[in-house]
Protein backbone atom coordinates (compact mmCIF):
# COMPACT_ATOMS: atom_id res chain seq x y z
CA UNK A 1 0.00 0.00 0.00
CA UNK A 2 1.55 3.57 -0.73
CA UNK A 3 2.28 5.57 2.05
CA UNK A 4 0.65 9.30 1.64
CA UNK A 5 2.21 12.28 2.89
CA UNK A 6 0.53 15.72 3.77
CA UNK A 7 2.03 18.70 2.93
CA UNK A 8 1.51 22.46 4.30
CA UNK A 9 2.57 25.61 2.92
CA UNK A 10 3.06 28.40 4.92
CA UNK A 11 3.15 31.17 2.96
CA UNK A 12 2.26 32.95 6.40
CA UNK A 13 5.57 31.99 8.07
CA UNK A 14 7.80 33.13 4.88
CA UNK A 15 6.12 36.46 4.40
CA UNK A 16 5.78 37.76 8.23
CA UNK A 17 9.22 38.73 8.42
CA UNK A 18 9.71 40.86 5.16
CA UNK A 19 10.10 44.12 5.94
CA UNK A 20 8.52 45.77 3.13
CA UNK A 21 4.64 44.98 2.85
CA UNK A 22 3.46 42.56 0.49
CA UNK A 23 0.48 44.15 -1.45
CA UNK A 24 -3.09 42.54 -0.47
CA UNK A 25 -3.31 42.17 -4.29
CA UNK A 26 -0.11 39.86 -4.67
CA UNK A 27 -0.76 38.07 -1.37
CA UNK A 28 -3.94 37.02 -3.10
CA UNK A 29 -2.84 36.10 -6.34
CA UNK A 30 0.15 34.01 -4.69
CA UNK A 31 -2.24 32.43 -2.67
CA UNK A 32 -5.16 31.85 -5.54
CA UNK A 33 -1.33 29.92 -7.44
CA UNK A 34 -1.09 27.76 -4.30
CA UNK A 35 -4.68 26.53 -3.99
CA UNK A 36 -4.77 25.59 -7.02
CA UNK A 37 -1.44 23.04 -6.12
CA UNK A 38 -3.60 20.71 -3.99
CA UNK A 39 -1.76 21.51 -0.60
CA UNK A 40 -3.32 19.86 2.09
CA UNK A 41 -3.40 22.46 3.90
CA UNK A 42 -1.91 26.37 3.57
CA UNK A 43 -1.42 28.71 6.49
CA UNK A 44 -1.72 31.64 4.98
CA UNK A 45 -2.88 34.31 8.04
CA UNK A 46 -2.61 36.02 11.08
CA UNK A 47 -5.40 37.23 13.53
CA UNK A 48 -2.34 38.18 16.17
CA UNK A 49 -2.33 42.23 16.30
CA UNK A 50 -0.70 44.23 13.21
CA UNK A 51 1.14 46.23 15.50
CA UNK A 52 2.95 43.01 16.37
CA UNK A 53 2.92 41.11 12.54
CA UNK A 54 2.52 44.20 10.27
CA UNK A 55 3.05 42.03 7.32
CA UNK A 56 0.06 40.52 7.94
CA UNK A 57 -2.33 43.23 9.04
CA UNK A 58 -4.70 42.42 5.99
CA UNK A 59 -5.60 38.82 6.67
CA UNK A 60 -9.24 39.65 6.61
CA UNK A 61 -8.90 41.34 3.07
CA UNK A 62 -6.78 38.42 1.64
CA UNK A 63 -9.34 36.12 3.20
CA UNK A 64 -12.19 37.88 1.39
CA UNK A 65 -10.18 38.07 -1.75
CA UNK A 66 -9.59 34.31 -2.20
CA UNK A 67 -13.40 34.18 -0.63
CA UNK A 68 -14.66 30.15 -1.74
CA UNK A 69 -12.24 28.45 -4.11
CA UNK A 70 -12.47 25.05 -6.10
CA UNK A 71 -9.64 23.12 -3.98
CA UNK A 72 -8.73 20.50 -2.01
CA UNK A 73 -6.71 22.56 0.39
CA UNK A 74 -7.78 23.86 3.63
CA UNK A 75 -6.85 26.78 5.14
CA UNK A 76 -4.55 27.78 8.50
CA UNK A 77 -4.83 31.09 10.42
CA UNK A 78 -2.43 31.87 13.57
CA UNK A 79 -4.49 33.45 16.65
CA UNK A 80 -2.62 34.31 20.37
CA UNK A 81 -5.98 35.02 21.89
CA UNK A 82 -9.36 34.62 22.24
CA UNK A 83 -10.02 37.94 20.72
CA UNK A 84 -8.15 36.61 17.21
CA UNK A 85 -10.29 33.49 17.40
CA UNK A 86 -13.27 35.65 17.80
CA UNK A 87 -12.47 37.40 14.24
CA UNK A 88 -11.32 34.37 12.89
CA UNK A 89 -14.41 32.38 13.35
CA UNK A 90 -16.08 35.24 11.31
CA UNK A 91 -14.72 33.56 8.32
CA UNK A 92 -15.88 30.84 6.60
CA UNK A 93 -13.25 29.93 4.58
CA UNK A 94 -11.14 29.23 7.43
CA UNK A 95 -10.37 25.56 8.98
CA UNK A 96 -7.61 25.82 11.33
CA UNK A 97 -6.74 27.99 14.04
CA UNK A 98 -3.31 27.77 15.04
CA UNK A 99 -2.20 28.77 18.18
CA UNK A 100 2.08 28.83 19.20
CA UNK A 101 2.26 27.77 22.84
CA UNK A 102 6.08 26.80 23.87
CA UNK A 103 7.55 24.66 25.52
CA UNK A 104 9.88 27.53 26.90
CA UNK A 105 8.64 29.64 29.40
CA UNK A 106 10.71 32.63 27.96
CA UNK A 107 9.56 32.31 23.91
CA UNK A 108 6.23 32.15 25.29
CA UNK A 109 5.97 35.17 27.30
CA UNK A 110 8.20 37.02 24.22
CA UNK A 111 6.00 35.75 21.57
CA UNK A 112 2.55 36.25 23.08
CA UNK A 113 3.25 37.59 26.07
CA UNK A 114 1.57 35.31 28.18
CA UNK A 115 3.08 32.65 30.40
CA UNK A 116 2.16 28.96 29.72
CA UNK A 117 -0.23 28.53 32.04
CA UNK A 118 -2.48 31.74 30.47
CA UNK A 119 -1.39 30.58 27.22
CA UNK A 120 -2.83 27.20 28.15
CA UNK A 121 -5.76 28.40 29.54
CA UNK A 122 -6.49 30.65 26.54
CA UNK A 123 -6.13 27.62 24.38
CA UNK A 124 -8.90 25.61 26.61
CA UNK A 125 -11.15 28.80 25.71
CA UNK A 126 -10.94 29.31 22.44
CA UNK A 127 -11.16 24.94 21.83
CA UNK A 128 -14.50 25.50 23.74
CA UNK A 129 -15.71 28.29 21.80
CA UNK A 130 -14.91 25.95 18.65
CA UNK A 131 -17.42 23.96 19.35
CA UNK A 132 -20.33 23.82 16.77
CA UNK A 133 -18.34 26.36 13.98
CA UNK A 134 -16.70 23.67 11.91
CA UNK A 135 -13.34 25.07 12.56
CA UNK A 136 -10.69 22.90 14.44
CA UNK A 137 -7.90 23.90 16.81
CA UNK A 138 -3.99 23.01 15.64
CA UNK A 139 -1.51 23.81 18.12
CA UNK A 140 2.05 24.69 17.61
CA UNK A 141 4.64 23.41 20.11
CA UNK A 142 7.72 26.19 19.84
CA UNK A 143 11.16 25.33 21.33
CA UNK A 144 9.82 21.53 20.96
CA UNK A 145 13.36 20.21 20.68
CA UNK A 146 15.07 23.19 23.20
CA UNK A 147 15.93 26.68 23.26
CA UNK A 148 18.33 29.11 22.79
CA UNK A 149 17.77 30.32 26.56
CA UNK A 150 19.62 27.72 28.68
CA UNK A 151 16.03 26.40 30.31
CA UNK A 152 15.57 22.72 30.76
CA UNK A 153 14.88 20.66 28.00
CA UNK A 154 14.11 16.76 27.45
CA UNK A 155 11.94 14.85 25.93
CA UNK A 156 10.00 14.16 29.19
CA UNK A 157 8.62 17.79 29.28
CA UNK A 158 7.54 17.76 25.67
CA UNK A 159 5.74 14.66 26.81
CA UNK A 160 4.04 16.36 29.69
CA UNK A 161 2.42 19.01 27.91
CA UNK A 162 1.46 16.42 25.20
CA UNK A 163 -0.75 14.50 28.33
CA UNK A 164 -2.07 17.88 29.25
CA UNK A 165 -3.27 19.02 25.60
CA UNK A 166 -4.57 15.65 25.08
CA UNK A 167 -6.82 15.69 28.17
CA UNK A 168 -8.15 18.92 26.36
CA UNK A 169 -9.32 17.06 23.24
CA UNK A 170 -6.64 18.28 20.74
CA UNK A 171 -6.66 16.19 18.19
CA UNK A 172 -3.69 18.38 16.13
CA UNK A 173 -0.25 19.48 17.33
CA UNK A 174 2.72 20.28 15.58
CA UNK A 175 6.19 19.97 16.78
CA UNK A 176 8.25 22.79 15.82
CA UNK A 177 12.33 23.08 16.13
CA UNK A 178 11.60 26.81 16.03
CA UNK A 179 16.08 27.51 15.94
CA UNK A 180 16.87 24.85 14.16
CA UNK A 181 18.50 23.18 17.35
CA UNK A 182 16.83 19.78 16.76
CA UNK A 183 18.69 16.34 16.28
CA UNK A 184 17.86 13.44 14.15
CA UNK A 185 17.69 11.37 17.72
CA UNK A 186 15.29 13.94 19.54
CA UNK A 187 13.43 13.80 16.66
CA UNK A 188 12.91 10.19 16.67
CA UNK A 189 12.32 9.73 19.89
CA UNK A 190 9.47 11.83 20.33
CA UNK A 191 7.77 10.93 17.32
CA UNK A 192 8.05 7.52 18.23
CA UNK A 193 6.92 8.00 21.70
CA UNK A 194 4.14 10.13 20.54
CA UNK A 195 2.51 9.05 17.90
CA UNK A 196 1.24 5.33 19.37
CA UNK A 197 0.34 6.51 22.61
CA UNK A 198 -1.67 9.37 20.98
CA UNK A 199 -3.82 7.53 18.04
CA UNK A 200 -6.26 10.28 18.41
CA UNK A 201 -3.84 13.37 17.69
CA UNK A 202 -2.21 14.09 14.47
CA UNK A 203 1.15 15.13 14.88
CA UNK A 204 3.20 17.31 12.55
CA UNK A 205 6.58 18.35 11.80
CA UNK A 206 7.46 22.21 11.79
CA UNK A 207 11.01 22.28 11.46
CA UNK A 208 13.45 25.26 10.69
CA UNK A 209 16.87 24.75 8.99
CA UNK A 210 19.02 25.50 6.71
CA UNK A 211 18.01 25.29 2.86
CA UNK A 212 20.05 22.34 2.34
CA UNK A 213 20.08 20.22 6.11
CA UNK A 214 16.71 19.52 5.63
CA UNK A 215 16.84 15.88 5.14
CA UNK A 216 18.19 14.59 8.91
CA UNK A 217 14.94 15.89 10.48
CA UNK A 218 12.61 15.29 8.01
CA UNK A 219 13.43 11.80 7.44
CA UNK A 220 13.81 10.78 11.20
CA UNK A 221 10.48 11.89 11.77
CA UNK A 222 9.25 10.40 8.68
CA UNK A 223 10.83 7.01 9.82
CA UNK A 224 8.88 7.46 13.06
CA UNK A 225 5.34 7.82 11.88
CA UNK A 226 5.11 11.34 10.87
CA UNK A 227 3.13 11.98 7.40
CA UNK A 228 2.27 16.05 8.03
CA UNK A 229 5.19 18.62 7.31
CA UNK A 230 5.42 22.18 7.02
CA UNK A 231 7.42 23.66 4.32
CA UNK A 232 7.62 27.00 2.40
CA UNK A 233 8.44 28.05 -0.83
CA UNK A 234 12.07 28.14 -0.98
CA UNK A 235 12.83 28.29 2.88
CA UNK A 236 11.73 31.58 2.99
CA UNK A 237 10.64 33.02 6.89
CA UNK A 238 11.57 30.80 10.01
CA UNK A 239 13.06 32.50 13.06
CA UNK A 240 15.27 35.53 14.01
CA UNK A 241 16.34 34.19 16.86
CA UNK A 242 17.98 31.24 15.01
CA UNK A 243 21.68 30.79 15.13
CA UNK A 244 21.92 31.69 11.48
CA UNK A 245 20.56 34.02 9.22
CA UNK A 246 20.31 30.91 6.89
CA UNK A 247 17.86 29.21 8.79
CA UNK A 248 14.40 29.33 6.97
CA UNK A 249 11.52 27.40 7.23
CA UNK A 250 12.21 23.40 5.45
CA UNK A 251 12.03 24.07 1.79
CA UNK A 252 8.32 22.87 0.06
CA UNK A 253 10.18 21.89 -2.90
CA UNK A 254 12.56 19.65 -0.76
CA UNK A 255 9.43 17.72 0.91
CA UNK A 256 8.07 17.22 -2.55
CA UNK A 257 11.34 15.63 -3.70
CA UNK A 258 11.57 13.55 -0.63
CA UNK A 259 7.99 12.33 -1.15
CA UNK A 260 8.39 11.60 -4.49
CA UNK A 261 12.06 9.98 -3.81
CA UNK A 262 10.41 7.32 -1.15
CA UNK A 263 7.50 6.66 -3.49
CA UNK A 264 4.61 8.29 -0.64
CA UNK A 265 2.26 9.96 -2.25
CA UNK A 266 1.97 13.64 -1.95
CA UNK A 267 -1.12 14.44 -4.45
CA UNK A 268 -0.04 17.94 -5.66
CA UNK A 269 -0.20 19.34 -9.09
CA UNK A 270 3.95 19.92 -10.24
CA UNK A 271 2.76 22.54 -12.99
CA UNK A 272 0.94 24.50 -10.70
CA UNK A 273 3.43 24.19 -7.85
CA UNK A 274 6.06 25.82 -10.39
CA UNK A 275 3.30 28.56 -11.10
CA UNK A 276 3.25 29.19 -7.14
CA UNK A 277 7.08 28.78 -6.97
CA UNK A 278 7.40 31.47 -9.45
CA UNK A 279 5.11 33.27 -7.74
CA UNK A 280 7.00 33.25 -4.27
CA UNK A 281 10.27 34.60 -6.04
CA UNK A 282 8.37 37.40 -7.53
CA UNK A 283 7.19 38.56 -4.00
CA UNK A 284 9.23 37.29 -1.88
CA UNK A 285 12.72 36.44 -3.54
Amino acid sequence: MTEKIKIIDCPRDAMQGIHDFISTDDKIDHLTKLLKVGFDTIDCGSFVSPKIIPQMADTKEVLKGIGSWDSKSKLSVIVASEGGADRALKYSNVNFLGFPFSISEEFQQNNTNKSREEAFKSIQNIRKGLDGSGKELLVYFSMAFGNPYGEKWNVELVKEWTKRFADLGITRINLSDTTSVANPEDVSELFKSLIPQYPEIEFGAHFHCEYNDWFPKVDAAYQNGCRRFDGAIKGFGGCPMAKSDLVGNTPTEKLITYAESIKAEHGLDLLAFESAYNSAMKIMG
